[in-house]
């Protein structure tokens, strides 16, 4: 394939892939079983998953690299896809906004998924050598973290890149399985220092293979199989009879997650893809560059895994309201507040599923429904991308910062950040615009990460036939996936 996923074999580092997978009784699910883990999962794997925990450094937990996991941290099986409405008393629109939940992925994140997705087509195919090289995770936080802990299960070792700034909680349990962590200067937006520390590894070690998650198609690929697949299940479920399903919106960051649109198009052509990014570095909407605090968001450039093409809009998020609505959802004052709009404790129990990227998807989803003038009739699907599981160090910065939360505060920041969010900051793409933002990915791809003009002309000018590619390739990783399955003789 000359664009895509190469499914080239390589035969030692096949064969020692294979060796590996033998002695560590490691079983490598397919995207089929991802999609439909009741029905194709192994009733072996089954029986094993009953007795460990969603978080275990367990190879049977690749099988839970799925949005179908029962919710409970140990012994689940499977179930329908994990999601939750949000009611227009807290968003204050009246479109249905409905979130598929990543906290019930091993690691607490969805990117578990999205990383499995760049490393099981190279082992499967010997393009890694388990033996002989390490997996280098680039990040800004959940995916070197999801990366670190697929290398464990797969029996690989591992280095995890992430900026210095990131929360205490995702350094610690890296600290669990990375074999080798590397803290680059700043935070959410400095993805350029990751990109040099990779360059400079590159350059002193033979025997690393870099998944960068910014051009790494298999990031794109997991979730247009996996995510599009979950999203459009969810919506059969809680659509009504004369229901409209509007769109899409999520943060931008490695733009993975954006392939799920791209799926859901092709079911409702209709539909949109809204892509978000912080306002205070607003890169997608004006080619603009700053810091801000929506964690996991990388951003100063455009990633070439993003199919800017089918991209319908561009919001920038102030990180005061992703940080106010997370504070909102979670102090004690706030819960109260939340009580007081005749909410159900049943429901504000289920608000720390939402981490700080999944307030500012949430908040993209107001901003589309007021933009677009949507009804109940109409429904956004967004992602919790993680938990405040990640984030209760946060919390306490606040409170530092700001001092203690009060009834008042929660009626301010429901006013604020949530009720009060405007459609400001917002940009629906013409034809010229989706390629003005396309033509950012140059200056990143092209001049600094060795990428090729022509490859950036197919992704724009042969989109159909360069992505449609992409997409068809997901097949073909499930047969060679089988195929390595039946040369370690485990199933």
């Amino acid at each position: 394939m000359k664009y895509g996923i190469d499914l080239t074999i390589h035969e030692e580092g096949l064969k020692h892939a294979v060796e590996v997978a033998k002695k560590r009784n490691i079983v490598i699910p397919t995207f089929k079983q991802m999609k439909d883990p009741e029905t194709h999962t192994p009733a072996a794997v089954k029986e094993k998953l009953k007795k460990t925990g969603l978080w275990d450094v367990d190879s049977a937990n690749l099988f839970r690299i799925t949005w179908k996991n029962e919710p409970v941290k140990s012994g689940g099986l499977f179930g329908g896809v994990n999601y939750i409405e949000l009611p227009s008393a807290l968003t204050g629109v009246d479109a249905r906004i409905v979130a598929i939940v990543g906290k019930w992925f091993p690691t607490g994140a969805h990117k578990v998924g999205a990383s499995f997705g760049c490393l099981a087509p190279r082992l499967v195919t010997g393009q890694f050598d388990p033996l002989h090289q390490k997996a280098v995770w680039p990040s800004t936080g959940n995916y070197c973290r999801g990366g670190a802990y697929n290398a464990q299960l797969l029996g690989c070792e591992s280095i995890a890149i992430l900026p210095e700034g990131m929360s205490r909680e995702r350094f610690d349990w890296l600290e669990t399985v990375a074999g080798e962590i590397i803290a680059t200067p700043g935070t959410e937006s400095n993805v350029k220092e990751i990109y040099d520390k990779v360059w400079e590894l590159r350059n002193t070690r033979d025997n690393i293979v870099v998944f960068n998650q910014f051009d790494e198609m298999g990031n794109h690929l997991w979730h247009y199989e996996v995510t599009g697949h979950a999203m459009e299940e969810a919506l059969r479920e809680l659509m009504r009879p004369g229901d409209r399903f509007a769109g899409v919106t999520v943060t931008s960051g490695s733009a993975g997650t954006t392939a799920c649109g791209d799926y859901l198009k092709t079911i409702f052509p209709g539909s949109k893809v809204a892509v978000g990014e912080a306002l205070q570095c607003p890169t997608l909407l004006e080619n603009g560059f700053g810091a801000h605090r929506i964690e996991g968001i990388g951003d100063k450039h455009v990633p070439w895994v993003h199919n800017v093409k089918n991209t319908d809009m561009v919001m920038a998020i102030d990180d005061e309201d992703s940080m106010g609505f997370i504070r909102l959802c979670n102090e004690p004052a706030g819960k109260k507040y939340l009580r007081s709009l005749g909410l159900k404790d049943e429901f504000i129990d289920q608000l720390p599923l939402m981490g700080i990227s999944g307030a500012a998807n949430v908040i993209m989803a107001a901003k589309m429904a007021k933009y677009y003038e949507l009804t109940s009739k109409d429904v956004i699907l967004t992602v919790f991308t993680d938990s405040m599981e990640m984030y209760g160090s946060r919390l306490k910065e606040m409170e530092e910062e700001h001092g203690p939360y009060t009834d008042m505060d929660a009626a301010a920041d429901h006013a604020r950040h949530v009720l009060g969010v405007r459609t400001d900051g917002l940009l629906e793409l013409t034809y010229a615009e989706r390629r003005r933002v396309h033509n950012l990915k140059y200056y990143t791809w092209v001049e600094q990460q060795g990428k090729t003009s022509e490859e950036l002309n197919a992704q724009w000018y042969d989109a159909e036939e360069y992505w449609g590619g992409i997409h068809a390739t997901a097949d073909k990783i499930d047969e060679r996936i089988e195929e390595f399955n039946r040369l370690t003789g485990l199933l």
